[in-house]
């Protein structure tokens, strides 16, 4: 007993130290793994693509270079939306500024001084220590944010090259999948593998028309209501939904505060609400259901956990990264027999 015990206890720490080992390597690795995560990402929705292509007899380079064109494309379309909604606002931001003064006119009027000097008095109000902190710690930090910002646009330009390289030697990556892992693992990888970037490419497919889909059921919702570019906030609060339950109330806040500063009325503020819960349930029993298939649907738990430490390790990035592969994992472990706790651990009461 005491064996069966001493064995025990030794495969639960050897899975602790793969488990601290391997996050170790994430974190202090972020800079390498980051880019290579996105350019996998990339590589498994282009895939299918450029493998049709290739089966029409285009050189696999001109396939890649097509499908990597065609997703720039898109990616600047939907940018250059965004970035012109935002302009537009940033146009009535004058008007936006008005009405705060106004309310704070109202604010002097309604309530006593002591509080509206405990948000707007320059020296020792709310704004005034706002105001001081970025001056003591946010300017100065300047530069090393413009370096991290070059940092940055040089992974960008890195990543479609990292994914054109990746579809371009997938023969090579694959054998050394087959060489790294048992001989009893060759039956999973020739079966499973591609099944995975199969399904992954329409699981991103399907997510990608439920953004599209939510985008403009809420940007319909909130210009019926006369909320200012209701596709900016529209897209924004759709995009914001892969965070469960707080992603959507993140992406309220917003115009609800714009229509409250610009109509001064309760109407709109509740409006939004009505309008983006209404579209919440949509989403989550008719618009999910149909575009994406249930079997790579996550809890809600793992969900937040996952994204949670995505944030820690790797910053905002890891917070949108680790989603995508713990679908895949879902995938995987749905797959194989050995993983079946995973599997279930990851599902939905509907999978039980």
């Amino acid at each position: 007993m005491s064996q069966i015990s001493r064995k025990g206890n030794g495969s639960t720490l050897r899975v602790l130290q793969y488990v601290v080992f391997s996050i170790l390597i994430l974190y202090w690795g972020r800079a390498l793994f980051i880019p290579l995560s996105l350019a996998l990402l990339i590589s498994f929705v282009l895939y299918p693509f450029c493998n049709w292509l290739e089966s029409h007899k285009v050189a696999r380079f001109s396939a890649i270079s097509v499908g990597l064109l065609m997703l720039l494309l898109l990616l600047s379309s939907v940018l250059w939306l965004l970035a012109h909604q935002l302009s537009m606002f940033l146009q009535e931001l004058p008007v936006f500024k008005l009405k705060l003064s106004q309310l704070r006119l109202q604010l002097d009027a309604d309530i006593s001084n002591s509080w509206v000097n405990a948000l707007f008095d320059k020296e020792e109000g709310l704004i005034g220590s706002v105001l001081a902190y970025i001056r003591v710690h946010v300017i100065p930090d300047l530069p090393n944010t413009l370096y991290q910002a070059s940092i940055s646009l040089v992974l960008a330009v890195l990543i479609p090259i990292y994914a054109g390289l990746i579809l371009f030697y997938r023969e090579v990556l694959v054998s050394f999948l087959y060489h790294i892992f048992p001989k009893s693992a060759e039956r999973y990888i020739h079966e499973i593998l591609p099944d995975v970037i199969i399904t992954y490419y329409n699981f991103i497919k399907g997510m990608g028309l439920v953004y599209i889909i939510v985008g403009l059921l809420n940007s319909l919702g909130l210009f019926l209501l006369g909320v200012p570019n209701p596709l900016l906030f529209g897209f924004v609060a759709s995009i914001l939904t892969f965070v469960p339950y707080i992603g959507i109330t993140i992406g309220a806040l917003l115009p609800i505060t714009i229509s409250f500063i610009k109509y001064d009325s309760l109407f709109q503020p509740i409006g939004i609400i009505v309008v983006f819960v209404i579209v919440q349930i949509l989403e989550a029993n008719i618009i999910f259901p149909l575009a994406v298939s249930n079997m790579l649907k996550v809890n809600a738990l793992v969900t937040l956990i996952v994204i949670i430490a995505g944030g820690i390790l790797w910053g905002a990035a890891g917070m949108v990264i680790f989603l995508p592969f713990l679908a895949i994992l879902k995938l995987i472990a749905d797959r194989v027999e050995a993983l079946k706790p995973v599997a279930i651990l990851l599902g939905t009461r509907e999978e039980l």
